[in-house]
């Protein structure tokens, strides 16, 4: 059974940086391709980065394009969305996603983390 573990959020004012963490335990991480999602209040959740399983291939939404860096590290079976320049339309509960197939872009992805919450101040 395959875990993710979110970590990182919190409340930050606009211009300023976050970097979230999901740690995975089970499954040969090294294999997945891995996103980040995030869902603000009232709207629906929307990508946000997603990495192949080399570390090799990203791709972001044009609205983080530029600002928000997706990266992994396979010893420590953990993924980061390093976020800078921060703004308060990011405020949103953000999530890890798995495609545990490799596809990348990914195909659909299976597992999910329960989210952390990113709250941007103006």
């Amino acid at each position: 059974q395959v875990r993710m573990v979110e970590s990182g959020g919190g409340l930050v004012q606009a211009g300023g940086s976050l970097r979230l963490s999901c740690a995975v335990y089970g499954g040969p991480f090294s294999s997945y391709t891995m996103g980040w999602f995030r869902q603000a209040p009232r709207k629906e959740r929307e990508f946000a980065a997603a990495i192949s399983g080399s570390g090799g291939s990203t791709d972001y939404a044009d609205s983080v394009k530029g600002r928000f860096t997706i990266s992994r590290d396979n010893v420590k079976n953990t993924v980061y969305l390093q976020m800078n320049s921060l703004r308060p339309e990011d405020t949103a509960v953000y999530y890890c996603a798995a495609d545990w197939t490799g596809h990348f872009p990914p195909v659909d992805y299976d597992y999910w983390g329960q989210g952390t919450q990113v709250t941007v101040s103006s």
